[in-house]
């Protein structure tokens, strides 16, 4: 068997939630310097990492739960993010660390119905150790030895 979007688990924090949907893209901006229109290396640029969940209500309330203990949406922590599948076969694991969650299409109510109605969720990585893919981090140790 081979992994589909159906074999992933979500953990955001200590919770295992269940996305309809989720992505996240890391923006690399390393660039190739050329001399006399000859490419010839590259010079290190930032990066980031950015994607968004979307939730069903029922999976949003755990994210509810979460601003009401911390007391507004605004004030709730960083979130460290795993999402791990496993066919018995391949592996994937993916950390995304200190998360930023906000909220941005709260409501997208169809009176037809015919569908769950869903939040979206974007986040930004914030954390210095930045992304782990399958155990091994994007960035390299010397990147990030003297952050704070």
């Amino acid at each position: 068997m081979r992994i589909s979007g159906k074999s992933f688990d979500v953990t955001i924090g200590s919770s295992l939630v269940h996305v309809d949907a989720m992505s996240a893209s890391i923006e690399d901006n390393r660039s190739t310097v050329k001399d006399g229109g000859v490419p010839n290396g590259y010079v290190d640029g930032d990066v980031g990492c950015s994607g968004e969940l979307e939730l069903d209500w029922d999976n949003f309330q755990l994210m509810l739960e979460e601003a009401r203990r911390a007391g507004s949406w605004r004030g709730m922590d960083t979130f460290d993010i795993v999402v791990y599948a496993n066919t018995g076969k391949t592996e994937a694991k993916v950390e995304l660390f200190d998360c930023l969650l906000k909220i941005s299409d709260l409501l997208d109510i169809d009176p037809n119905g015919g569908e769950k109605s869903k939040v979206k969720l974007p986040f930004d990585v914030t954390g210095r150790d930045f992304v782990h893919i399958g155990g091994l981090p994007y960035l390299r140790p010397e990147e990030i030895e003297d952050l704070n």
